[in-house]
């Protein structure tokens, strides 16, 4: 791969800003329905019927689609670099189960009810991945460094407990309470309305531009720990907010759609093919 400039980084991010556009163009005129965009744009009996199959009901969720698609694709990308593990991802790491059960939870205990008007399922599910990074932390520090290699098998241990503990709640919970959380709970693309899908998309960006600013930081690291303390990087800060970033915008892709697993660990890995290995451009390609 030739060097990441100023120009080949603009024209990777244009060219996959255009694929993007296309592919939500496409996707939204594709359905059980005939309607498509240009049905939008011409005059026909069943007109206000189209726009809502379009807008409503497609565009929603390809949005969301692409959203999810980007957070896990970049916190998987962020963690295999700081881990140096081509298997690291949120869902392996325990990170998306530690967030699925704080979000199960808050629905099991009815809090969403309690406080309607508050973001209940969206912050239990930051708790959940905050502990378990905290746990992750606390249980892979040695000497006073953070070391990456237990990390793997203690996230898998992990989410093996949280499984178990999600199932446990299953069988003790009244079942109505539970009404429409196990069809997330395997992966759900909602539909939501824009006003959510905004701020989604703002806190998205500014977590995956944090990572990216750090791109430099990912790349001496990847090459080990010494050889990136021996070029001035400070491995266990840029570790510990690269994995705080990573965690933070699962966990609110989890709250939303579930705990979707493989795509931050494939995703990365195809990027990586297309665009080479430089973490100032793989962590936003996705």
């Amino acid at each position: 791969m030739p060097p990441l400039t100023a120009r080949r980084l603009a024209l990777s991010v244009g060219l996959l800003a255009a694929a993007l556009l296309l592919g939500i163009a496409v996707c939204a005129s594709i359905g059980s329905s005939h309607y498509t965009l240009l049905d939008l744009l011409r005059t026909i009996p069943d007109r206000e019927i189209a726009q809502a199959t379009v807008l409503r009901v497609r565009l929603p969720r390809i949005l969301m689609a692409a959203l999810a698609g980007a957070a896990l694709g970049a916190s998987g990308a962020a963690f295999q670099a700081v881990l140096r593990n081509p298997l690291a991802d949120p869902y392996i790491l325990g990170v998306s189960g530690g967030a699925a059960l704080g979000a199960f939870l808050a629905t099991a205990l009815g809090l969403e009810a309690v406080l309607p008007a508050l973001p209940v399922r969206e912050a239990a599910a930051f708790l959940g991945a905050a502990a378990t990074v905290g746990i992750l932390f606390l249980l892979s520090s040695a000497r006073g460094r953070l070391v990456s290699y237990p990390m793997l098998l203690i996230g898998v241990i992990m989410n093996t407990v949280y499984l178990a503990l999600i199932l446990l709640i299953e069988t003790v919970v009244e079942f109505s309470r539970l009404h429409g959380v196990r069809l997330w709970m395997i992966g759900n693309i909602p539909i939501e309305g824009y006003d959510l899908i905004g701020a989604l998309s703002f806190v998205l960006l500014a977590g995956v531009a944090g990572l990216t600013l750090l791109g430099r930081d990912l790349n001496l690291m990847s090459a080990g720990d010494e050889a990136a303390r021996s070029l001035g990087v400070t491995v266990e800060r840029t570790r510990v907010v690269t994995v705080l970033l990573a965690s933070f915008i699962t966990a609110l892709m989890v709250s939303v759609a579930g705990p979707i697993g493989f795509v931050g660990l494939i995703v990365p890995h195809a990027a990586r093919l297309m665009f080479g290995p430089d973490h100032r451009l793989l962590v936003p390609a996705p």
